[in-house]
């Protein structure tokens, strides 16, 4: 038989990501059945670990345990925490729900989050980036983490759409409209998703003792980022449609 160092000779075009080949040399995955996997995933555009579980090819429960012994992080069972304690505002929910990771805590200068794939560089770099911190991963079932993800993106969805609402072809004459009393400038706050956002983001940066606050348009994207501790963080992705309108209200 085959070593699994011979097999990868043998196949020298398909490069198969860290977790590709942790499972290969774990046994717990051929290499044929991992390259076939991985060019579904590539055609299909989705994930590779997705398409690993989803297929059955290794069971949740089988891949975070060999992911935890391959590179030598804790393995934490979800069901086994209060998610209700879970840290808030540290990472941008549109990457934790992009990569599938949630922030366990923060300790220092790095943040200790939970993946299902520790060999994924490109979230380690989108988290670093975003938050000028380092990262500890620590394994978690992917099916559970998941789950989380979405529960949380779903909760954090919900409440934007409170604060912002969903729908930005505002009237510009309602927006525009010169406030000349108290009571006319708590109206426009109320109808206004902009002003509430803004007033969102001005409560957070109290209430996280943040230095300053960025606003950062770009041509397809919008971040905001509060500067606590000396580090910025990414905090909010706001719909690029409103970057103008943010921009009149900010001046």
């Amino acid at each position: 038989m085959a070593s699994v160092e011979s097999v990868t000779q043998e196949s020298p075009s398909m490069a198969l990501p860290g977790l590709g080949r942790a499972l290969v040399s774990a046994g717990k995955l051929g290499q044929k059945a991992a390259e076939d996997l991985y060019r579904k995933a590539q055609s299909g555009r989705s994930s590779f670990i997705a398409e690993l579980t989803g297929s059955g090819a290794v069971s949740a429960a089988d891949l975070a345990h060999t992911m935890s012994a391959a590179f030598s992080a804790p393995l934490l069972d979800l069901d086994a925490i209060d998610v209700q304690r879970l840290p808030s505002g540290l990472l941008d929910a549109k990457i934790c729900a992009d990569y599938r990771i949630v922030v366990l805590s923060k300790r220092n200068n790095r943040l200790m989050v939970a993946t299902a794939d520790p060999a994924d560089q490109q979230a380690a770099e989108k988290i670093k980036f975003a938050t000028q911190m380092g990262v500890d991963w620590v394994i978690a079932e992917y099916d559970k983490l998941s789950k989380l993800v979405d529960a949380q993106t779903t909760s954090v969805t919900e409440t934007m759409d409170n604060i912002i609402g969903g729908d930005f072809e505002f009237d510009e004459a309602s927006t525009e409209t010169v406030v000349t009393d108290a009571n006319d400038k708590a109206s426009e706050v109320d109808d206004s998703p902009v002003v509430k956002f803004l007033h969102k983001m001005l409560i957070d940066v109290f209430n996280m003792r943040a230095s300053d606050l960025h606003f950062e348009p770009y041509e397809h994207t919008y971040r905001v980022r509060f500067r606590v501790d000396g580090e910025l963080r990414e905090i909010a992705s706001p719909p690029i449609a409103i970057k103008d309108k943010l921009a009149s209200r900010i001046k």
